[in-house]
């Protein structure tokens, strides 16, 4: 691409519309046009320039603000999509996914998870949205901000004639002394903190130019906040996980390898009393029965010393013992365990005793461990029982009879048994469970009582880590100082060029360009040179006046 020289000298990039030293017009457009476009100083931008390779297309796809735009309104989209129905995470973990989806919400289900709306945030497709608005933040930014910031820079104090009378504001005064007003101007411009630059007699007078960046820090700030956003799916950056812990109960906590455990001593739930707490709560509890006041998780955190090396100890060592109450987590290691939820008296045992249906005899009593049954249990004289079937979440029979269970948690546990004695050797078989007691296959001689159940609390912890924090604060603190760099400062240029036989003034400002009149007025008061006129405004009170003569 060929370089265009001004015929003041200065060489500019292909693609230049307005020089960038002495702004004068370099098309046949831009010297048509009666107000110059002052968007980007007339700058050459590369994806209005090169257009010929494939890193040009998509360079310019992506500098195009419609396609960011339209990028931003497909990721929201897709957002407010994915929350039609539950995410992955918060289903029961009891059942597949893919069946879930398609069980409980039809062919809608099953195509919310194929298109991965299921874990949206996870799915590549979304994640490719997100990368895609920070591509195109990056490169809308570069092809402005480079071309906006050197025009910027090379500008010259004396502009083109042309340049000035296609400013919006813009005046000339025939004066013939012109150095004694120039002297008052200049006080007046340093008195408003504009920036005076002098060349050949003429001022160039310029404040705020940082303003011009203040969108582009927000992209800045956006792109930093991006990454942020997408470093939570990297491994060991960001986990929120919630496992649940039986009292008595020792687990590996989530994302740390098997470093750390958590050991449930105990779990504890207060609730408000109808008596002592009636004045303010007893509205609530008598329409809800119970309302929690405090519950918490006593626990010991251990730790495992060392990284797991052949030879080492694998000795789990205490490090703290604490008590984990709502907003009152346990911290360690950039990790914090949140008490969020709990389950009172789940089956942890059922006993039950072999009895004979006729005398009544009882011949011994067993306790099935619900999370981790044996097969079989022996008594004295040749009685057994064989445990054949455990349905932790008893949910009726199938079509064949055969008995089902909901998930593998002991909601509603039942068993089917076979029984063992002397005058039975070859079994009967039983079926026992909350207020059931079956005989499928007849009438037996043995029968299963229950004897009794054993119960424990499990506490929800939440564990959460968040290494990605502080750089999604740095990034909206970035943003926010674009937010104001950008609003509450204007860029404003004013120029004054001496010419044949008087003065030329023109104006220009990014914002508020009421601002910047009142501030020309101020400047050009009791000097003799008069106040520039508003070329846009004028041509708009014009055309009104052409319609009413029309209409009229």
């Amino acid at each position: 691409m060929k370089e265009i020289k001004c015929e003041c000298g200065h060489v500019n990039p292909n693609g230049t519309i307005l020089c960038e030293s002495c702004g004068r017009a370099l098309t046949e457009e831009a010297r048509s046009e009666k107000l110059h476009d002052m968007r980007y100083e007339g700058s050459a931008r590369r994806s209005q320039t090169y257009n010929k390779s494939i890193i040009d297309k998509i360079w310019n796809f992506f500098s195009s603000v419609k396609v960011g735009v339209w990028l931003i309104v497909l990721t929201l989209i897709a957002s407010a999509v994915g929350t039609i129905l539950p995410q992955e995470q918060y289903i029961p973990s009891a059942q597949p996914a893919s069946e879930y989806y398609k069980d409980v919400y039809g062919f809608f289900g099953e195509l919310y998870y194929v298109l991965g709306f299921h874990d949206l945030y996870s799915s590549w497709w979304y994640l490719l949205l997100i990368a895609s608005i920070g591509v195109s933040l990056v490169i809308c930014s570069l092809d402005r901000v480079i071309p906006l910031y050197r025009a910027l820079k090379n500008q010259r104090v004396s502009r083109h004639e042309g340049f000035l009378m296609r400013q919006r504001i813009f005046g000339k005064t025939d004066i013939t002394d012109i150095d004694q007003p120039l002297s008052e101007i200049k006080k007046k411009l340093s008195a408003k903190k504009y920036k005076i630059r002098e060349e050949n007699g003429n001022i160039l007078a310029e404040k705020n130019r940082f303003s011009r960046w203040g969108p582009y820090v927000n992209h800045i700030g956006l792109i930093i906040f991006l990454i942020g956003g997408m470093l939570r799916f990297v491994p060991g950056m960001y986990l929120d996980e919630t496992v649940w812990i039986r009292e008595g109960e020792t687990r590996a906590v989530p994302g740390t390898d098997q470093e750390y455990y958590l050991e449930n001593k105990d779990f504890t739930l207060e609730t408000y009393d109808k008596d002592t707490d009636k004045e303010v709560f007893g509205q609530a509890i008598d329409k809800a029965g119970t309302i929690a006041k405090n519950f918490q998780s006593d626990v010991i955190l251990h730790k495992v010393p060392g990284e797991g090396l052949p030879g080492q100890t694998t000795e789990r060592k205490k490090v703290k013992e604490e008590s984990i109450k709502v907003n009152h987590p346990l911290k360690f290691d950039h990790f914090a365990v949140y008490q969020t939820s709990y389950k009172l008296d789940e089956f942890k045992s059922m006993s039950f005793t072999l009895d004979n249906k006729q005398s009544g005899e009882t011949f011994g009593e067993f306790t099935i461990d619900l999370f981790d049954p044996q097969d079989s249990y022996t008594f004295e004289d040749g009685y057994k029982v064989e445990l054949m079937g455990y349905y932790p979440d008893f949910s009726g029979f199938n079509e064949a009879g055969e008995p089902q269970t909901k998930s593998p948690l002991p909601n509603n546990p039942a068993f089917l048994i076979k029984m063992f004695s002397p005058e039975k050797p070859e079994g009967e078989i039983s079926f026992v469970g909350i207020k059931k007691n079956l005989e499928p296959l007849g009438e037996n001689q043995y029968k299963l009582s229950f004897a009794g159940v054993d119960t424990r609390d499990v506490s929800a912890l939440t564990v959460h880590k968040d290494l990605t924090l502080w750089i999604l604060a740095v990034g909206g603190a970035i943003f926010m100082i674009g937010v104001i760099q950008g609003a509450y400062w204007h860029h404003r240029r004013i120029w004054i060029r001496r010419s044949e036989g008087g003065v030329m003034v023109a104006g220009h400002t990014n914002k508020n360009w009421h601002g910047l009149k009142n501030e020309i007025k101020f400047v050009l008061e009791d000097t003799g040179i008069n106040e520039p006129e508003d070329q846009q405004q004028k041509d708009e009170v014009g055309r009104n006046e052409d319609d009413n003569n029309i209409n009229g």
